[in-house]
């Protein structure tokens, strides 16, 4: 090599063949479809029956019966104070259609805080009961006699619940279960001397206690609707009971809900760039993914029609450990007849999975649609991650019967509507604007109703980060 010739290093010598960035230009590439991390398997969507809705409206009639107050009480912290909200009292039975708000703040503010540690004694066996138990936070079991004078738990009670109630109305009222504290627990009690001092005060509220102690006890079956009179193992002549089926006067109706989005897309997009894949469609089809996955969460959340918050207070039951265990699913099924399935988050899936596997339990599974889906007792767990998990790592597994025909709960929507690409869910073209954008109105209306109480159950404050 002569002095001063230049070396060219690799990337310096000239190029002799066409390279892969320039040959990419004229080449056609493999695509894939544009993908969606949000699609679910949304199974709720997939099995639950669905009923045409005309006129956008479902009323359900039921067989009159008694109701009364059977929801939770809601409370408020600051620091460690906890106070119930006063409307909140009407939760309770002898509160029911109260409406004197001055009366309840009294009543709320008359409630005492106090603190139980694992193990504590809430209320005895066969002691005077002289105050209702609101449950702000913990887990309390009822503990009653067996047949043999052994201990037996008859219910497990969380957040929101209340015992004792009728404490506040008869004064001779006792304890017919030992409340024991499973976790150590929060709770506000109020006193019958306490209401009693703020009855001497409040014409209303003494008004109200009193037309409650004079109404007599309704005559219901054990489901409180209203009786229908039978007579059966007679012999003769007797005379046979008259009867009729009374109906509720204001059952209740379901509307239709509806999930909306407006779709755009540029003419020029729309025209020149539907080769290999059209953009319209694709655009589309993601958008109507999003709206079904919008569905299913307000099939489970909403909180005028969604399955957690119309489960009645008497179908939901509490886990007896926290974690979900084959007994609480087994609780479960025994609310109602003729389950069909239950639905879990993945995580309470996996919960339960741990349960099965420290007992050497093995469930079976079954094949729906090339999918390996576990059971419980023949009743198929779909995954549902609409079902929320709170900080503390709690979530419900929901158990319901399904279809018009078994009294279950059904979807709600309506077919033939204009410009209908699946059932109740349409594209409806809004026009092109000044800038030459494509408009699309894509719209899905649905509900869901429980035709009776007892279609629906949720197992609640199912612990899922706790590995024993």
């Amino acid at each position: 090599m002569s002095v001063g010739e230049e070396i060219r290093t690799e990337s310096e010598k000239p190029q002799q063949s066409l390279g892969t960035s320039a040959a990419r230009n004229l080449a056609t590439t493999t695509k894939s479809a544009p993908q969606m991390q949000e699609i679910s398997s949304r199974w709720l969507l997939r099995m639950l029956p669905w009923v045409q809705v005309q006129g956008g409206t479902y009323r359900v009639n039921r067989r009159l019966s008694y109701s009364v107050g059977d929801g939770r009480v809601t409370f408020v912290k600051t620091g460690d104070q906890v106070q119930v909200i006063p409307a909140e009292l009407g939760e309770l039975p002898m509160l029911r259609d109260f409406e004197d708000q001055e009366v309840l703040a009294e009543l709320a503010q008359r409630c005492q805080q106090r603190e139980f540690v694992t193990g504590d004694v809430l209320t005895s066996f066969g002691s005077p009961a002289d105050e209702v138990f609101l449950l702000a936070h913990g887990r309390v079991e009822k503990v009653g006699t067996g047949p043999y004078g052994d201990d037996t738990v008859l219910e497990t009670l969380a957040d929101g619940a209340y015992f004792g109630e009728q404490s506040l109305l008869d004064s001779e009222a006792i304890w017919e279960y030992t409340a024991r504290a499973v976790t150590a627990c929060t709770v506000l009690t109020l006193p019958r001397q306490e209401l009693e001092r703020v009855a001497e005060r409040s014409e209303s509220l003494r008004s109200h206690l009193q037309q409650l102690r004079s109404i007599p006890t309704q005559r219901t079956n054990t489901f409180g609707e209203a009786p229908i009179d039978l007579s059966s193992g007679h012999v003769g002549e007797a005379v046979l009971p008259s009867t009729f089926v009374d109906y509720e006067a204001h059952p209740r109706e379901y509307e239709l809900s509806v999930a909306q989005t407006v779709l755009r897309i540029h003419t020029r997009v729309a025209d020149l760039y539907n080769q290999p894949m059209n953009q319209t469609e694709q655009q589309l089809r993601l958008t109507v993914e999003a709206l079904k996955e919008r569905q299913e969460h307000e099939l489970i959340n909403n909180r005028e029609f969604g399955l957690l918050h119309n489960c009645e207070y008497d179908q939901r039951i509490q886990p007896h450990d926290g974690v979900p265990s084959p007994d609480d699913l087994d609780e479960l099924l025994s609310r109602r007849r003729g389950s069909k399935l239950f639905l879990a988050h993945p995580r309470a899936i996996a919960a339960f999975g741990r349960e099965l596997n420290k007992r050497g339990l093995v469930p079976e599974t079954i094949d729906m649609g090339g999918n390996r889906i576990p059971t419980w007792r023949g009743v198929p767990i779909f995954p549902c991650n609409k079902i929320p998990v709170t900080e503390a790592r709690t979530t419900s597994i929901i158990c319901m019967r399904t279809g018009e025909e078994d009294q279950g709960v059904v979807g709600l929507r309506q077919s033939g509507i204009p410009d209908e690409i699946e059932p109740s869910l349409s594209v409806r073209f809004m026009g092109i604007s000044e800038q030459a954008i494509i408009s699309y109105l894509v719209s899905t209306y649905y509900s869901a109703a429980v035709l009776v109480p007892d279609a629906l159950g949720v197992l609640e404050n199912v612990e899922i980060g706790r590995w024993r």
